[in-house]
């Protein structure tokens, strides 16, 4: 959108200075207390109308144009991760354990960087209905703040008409923007298998039923799932993160206990795994005459998948924005919880990149050392301000 690239250097030096507010005190899922007041005391600040506790401690922001038009949502989340820090910042997390390790705080300030730009043009060129939706507990799992917000109303009163997300990606290049039209990330769906043996003493494994052994026997079974039964040309992912038994090490326990996560990009690949799991518990439990109990998380995230056509507009746009390059992004099997506001409006979720080695800007989202590039941080604000001027007025 012309000029707002020159406007937002009027807004950058806040735009970081609240990102860094943000990520020295990082709170977790349906935590953000301080997170939101801050966001609501900036709204308020722009002229914009604010609700707080929205679907718990979520907050909705409704800037209003100078004339009829389409209304767009433009989402940020706000909680942070149990992680501990091991990036030596001047604004380094303040919270022992807790740190922005996948980038919500940059999400929050480019956020609030768009609607400072949007009401300075609210007069001039804004159009319908802009909604701000800075979410709670994204990093929740199936219980993530989307579901709520949208049950209280966030994408109704007026009807939202498109809806748009961006994520901070060390997966592009500082500064790109990368884009994937259809199913771009995977339902997470995290499981959790009780092994029930009978236990007795270590010297005599033949009196028992051992849950540990038998747990060994289903993790290596599980994994036959994804090359023996499910198609090798749909993605898919089953994982076994966490197995927990015993208390001592002559002691042969009743139980152990297996977490994991499965990640599919389409519904069909999604069922069948889910019904794999726990067809090859029972059976390999039962064969070594132990039992099981399987459980899914309920209502987990649904699969992200971006409009078509929207996300190739969505492109075209970004493309307008001054020296900003797009890419077109491979398939995440990582979960997202704006996935929920996709089926309530055509729009998209995009990426912009803050890869930037000779900043040390390396590591992964969720690494204790992830680290923001904080000049992509105005790109973030001038996309979000971009779409929503452009789709208002279609």
């Amino acid at each position: 959108m012309e000029g707002l690239l020159e406007e937002v250097k009027e807004f950058e030096p806040r735009i970081i200075e609240l990102r860094r507010r943000v990520h020295q005190n990082p709170e977790l899922a349906y935590h953000e207390v301080k997170t939101a007041s801050l966001v609501a005391n900036v709204l308020r600040s722009l002229g914009v109308e604010v609700t707080t506790g929205v679907g718990g401690t979520g907050v909705l922001g409704v800037l209003k144009g100078a004339s009829p038009g389409k209304v767009v949502a433009l989402r940020a989340d706000m909680d942070a991760l149990p992680v501990e820090e091991m990036v030596n910042l001047p604004f380094k997390s303040k919270v022992k354990g807790v740190m922005h390790a996948c980038g919500h705080d940059s999400h929050v300030s480019m956020l609030l960087g768009a609607a400072m730009l949007l009401a300075k043009r609210k007069e001039k060129d804004l159009r319908g209905t802009v909604k701000f939706l800075f979410q709670p507990a994204e990093e929740h799992g199936g219980r993530g703040g989307a579901k709520p917000m949208i049950e209280d109303g966030v994408m109704e009163d007026p009807r939202v008409n498109y809806v748009f997300g961006l994520h901070i990606s060390n997966r592009v290049p500082s500064g790109a923007f990368g884009l994937r039209g259809g199913a771009a990330m995977a339902a997470p769906d995290a499981f959790k298998i009780t092994v029930i043996g009978r236990g007795g003493h270590g010297s005599a494994p033949h009196e028992t039923v051992d849950p540990i052994f038998v747990a060994a026997q289903v993790i290596v079974a599980l994994q036959g799932i994804s090359s023996r039964m499910i198609d090798p040309v749909k993605p898919f992912v089953i994982s076994v993160c966490s197995i927990h038994s015993g208390t001592k090490s002559n002691i042969i326990p009743d139980e152990a206990v297996l977490e994991g996560t499965i990640r599919t990009l389409d519904e069909v690949t999604r069922r069948k795994a889910v019904a794999k799991v726990r067809d090859v518990a029972q059976t390999v439990a039962s064969a070594f005459g132990a039992s099981c109990n399987i459980e899914f998380i309920e209502d987990p995230y649904p699969i992200t998948f971006n409009d078509v056509k929207v996300t190739r507009e969505v492109a075209e746009i970004l493309r307008t924005i001054e020296g900003r390059k797009v890419v077109e992004m491979d398939p995440i099997l990582g979960g997202e919880d704006f996935s929920r506001f996709l089926q309530k409006a055509p729009g998209t979720f995009y990426y912009l990149g803050t890869l930037n080695k000779s900043k040390g800007c390396i590591y992964p989202n969720h690494s204790s050392k992830f680290k923001v590039d904080e000049d992509v941080l105005k790109y973030g604000s001038v996309s979000l301000a971009s779409l929503a001027l452009e789709f208002a007025r279609r």
